[in-house]
């Protein structure tokens, strides 16, 4: 019997002294009535914006979860938001062909972009918040003047829906991801195809540059994959394989080291981005997860889900390298 208790309270204190990083903290963002689309940081990373199937848009305190302000009045199903670079305005898309600028504080739509024929895919501002691409069913992708809402070119070459456009860091690129299985790498100032990423087995949902400019991850669909691409040669450094369900999102941490995936299979997952291979799987969403990017710091990641909620997971006891 003595023995059996000493064997007990060992097994307890070693099952008590396990690392934390198998058990990362997490804030529940509720309040959306349809599913929660695409999500994002504030620059400083003290807010975050989700995006929903029920029309809205809203900011919430990424410290407490609290809802800030909620963003209303759209036409049409809200499918894309990014901040602009000072914190104060938000990039909204939605399905009614329009892309709005919006102060986050009062809601007021500054401007108002129009000139797509069919619904919307992401939207995005240049680094410099000089500029904003847009991309569309209508098998383009655009870029605008901030500041005027002038379109200032036409991206035309894909042949199908493009789901996904990103400025490169320094703003003189624009990556896009379409249905029509490639990525296209363009000259931000003269329109012109420089590069094009083959390889995925069907359509690409989403395309970005990595913060110092050199790579490029790319999320297929259907294929349940990702793919980390050298941005300079058009290379495939390597392919992201795990997923159970369609990968919809892929983005690289500020330092470049990971790369997050969100996914149909109801998990996000962090990948080494120099070996390629899954560092960890943030589990807890009981529907799809659409989106998924770390905060600005790369401490944390958000969510977003068909759940109908968002997530801010706490990342710094997790050991990712």
């Amino acid at each position: 019997m003595r023995h059996f208790f000493c064997v007990a309270i060992v097994l307890f204190l070693f099952i008590t002294c396990l690392p934390a990083e198998d058990v990362p903290t997490f804030i529940e963002l509720k309040g959306h009535r349809d599913w929660v689309g695409e999500v994002a940081f504030s620059p400083d990373g003290e807010k975050v914006v989700t995006i929903s199937v029920d029309k809205t848009a809203r900011i919430w305190d990424a410290e407490s979860g609290k809802v800030l302000h909620e963003l209303k009045g759209h036409t049409g199903f809200v499918y894309s938001v990014v901040f602009f670079p000072d914190g104060l305005k938000a990039l909204i898309g939605n399905s009614g062909m329009t892309i709005q600028i919006r102060d986050v504080e009062t809601g007021k739509a500054l401007h108002e972009l129009k000139g797509h024929t069919h619904e919307i895919g992401r939207a995005v501002f240049s680094r410099d918040g000089k500029k904003v691409a847009t991309c569309s069913n209508d098998k383009t992708a655009r870029i605008w003047d901030t500041e005027t809402g002038k379109e200032l070119m036409r991206l035309e070459e894909h042949t199908g829906f493009v789901f996904s456009v990103a400025f490169s860091p320094d703003g003189r690129k624009v990556v896009t991801g379409s249905m029509d299985k490639i990525a296209r790498i363009w000259d931000a100032e003269t329109g012109k195809v420089l590069c094009k990423l083959v390889g995925h087995a069907d359509w690409i949902s989403s395309a970005v540059f990595s913060l110092d400019g050199k790579k490029i991850v790319t999320a297929g669909n259907m294929d349940k994959t990702a793919r980390i691409w050298d941005a300079k040669t058009g290379n495939v450094l390597h392919e992201l394989k795990g997923h159970t369900g369609w990968v919809y999102a892929a983005a690289f941490s500020p330092d470049g080291r990971n790369v997050i995936t969100s996914s149909m299979d109801n998990t996000a997952r962090i990948w080494d981005a120099e070996l390629g291979k899954v560092l960890y799987e943030l589990k807890g969403h009981t529907d799809e997860i659409w989106s998924a990017v770390f905060s600005p710091d790369g401490k944390k990641v958000v969510t977003g889900s068909r759940d109908k909620t968002a997530r801010i997971w706490d990342l710094e006891q997790l050991s990712l390298q």
